[in-house]
């Protein structure tokens, strides 16, 4: 298998673990506070890689000179997303935030162009705009409306989408030398320490009384968005350009509806099937072969 295929389907399982995590997300905050929701799952995906990293034999220690590089990576990739994303939704919608998350590839782009030279190709420049135009088909008519009242909030989710974004592309100019599996770990514990902390001062979480539903809902969480989806992002962006591997969180929001349909009874329609066929058509002709530069 070659390294470009193995960076696809990292990708992808990325793409399916962050999609599916919209749904799970809306279901538990009904019964948690947002910042125990995100940090402890956070905190037990971190453990579970740490568990298998040393159940396999997979190397742990992190050379000095790579620590400043790890924790950075760290609070951007994990930290300051999941903590803005979190405060962000509490001006926005969730159709809103999906809308502002999905400028992550056009942000990473222009970053990998100027600061890679990855200079974006016609193709991947035509997939971009037919998967962001499918997915503002898929919201325009969820009832997004712009207002005063939204602008701290998508101030604080564009401020998330530019740091994952400059994360994504500062990770391929200066890489993290880990192994997928402890890279994971590693970050996801530093990352998410913020977030613990702010809940442990401030949240209450009556865990005695939480329903059975709900520590599924957080093992999945732990396991999949916050564990191997990380896991794949990290190894797609050890295997494929920057702009390339941004590309595959445009199948996030779409994921993310379709999760709502089966998980929330929401409603599905011809501005689902249109963004569906749509991004995926787009993240297919960016994907191409001789679009990703591998």
């Amino acid at each position: 298998m070659t390294q470009r295929t193995t960076g696809l389907l990292f990708l992808l399982l990325c793409a399916v673990g962050w999609g599916t995590n919209w749904p799970v997300v809306k279901l538990l905050l009904a019964d948690m506070p947002p910042m125990a929701t995100r940090g402890y799952a956070g905190l037990l995906a971190a453990g579970a890689f740490m568990l298998g990293a040393w159940a396999f034999k997979v190397p742990l220690a992190v050379p000095r000179p790579l620590w400043g590089r790890l924790v950075l990576y760290a609070l951007l990739n994990v930290g300051a997303w999941m903590t803005f994303v979190t405060l962000a939704l509490l001006w926005l919608s969730s159709s809103e935030g999906v809308i502002l998350g999905s400028l992550t590839p056009v942000i990473a782009m222009a970053l990998a162009w100027a600061m890679l030279g990855e200079r974006p190709s016609g193709g991947k420049l035509l997939g971009l705009v037919l998967a962001v135009g499918s997915i503002t088909v898929l919201f325009a008519g969820r009832g997004v409306a712009v207002g005063a009242g939204m602008l701290p909030g998508a101030a604080l989710m564009l401020l998330a989408t530019g740091l994952f974004a400059f994360a994504t592309v500062r990770a391929k100019r200066k890489p993290l030398p880990l192994h997928p599996v402890a890279a994971a770990g590693w970050q996801l514990g530093i990352g998410m320490a913020p977030l613990l902390l702010w809940s442990l001062a401030f949240e209450t979480v009556d865990w005695a009384n939480l329903p059975g539903r709900d520590w599924a809902l957080l093992a999945w969480m732990a396991a999949v968005p916050l564990g191997l989806a990380y896991m794949g992002w990290f190894g797609a962006l050890q295997r494929l350009p920057a702009g390339t591997a941004s590309m595959g969180t445009l199948l996030v929001p779409v994921i993310g509806v379709l999760g709502g349909v089966v998980m929330l009874d929401e409603a599905v329609g011809w501005r689902e099937a249109v963004a569906l066929a749509g991004t995926i058509a787009g993240v297919a002709l960016a994907l191409r072969p001789g679009e990703t530069g591998k």
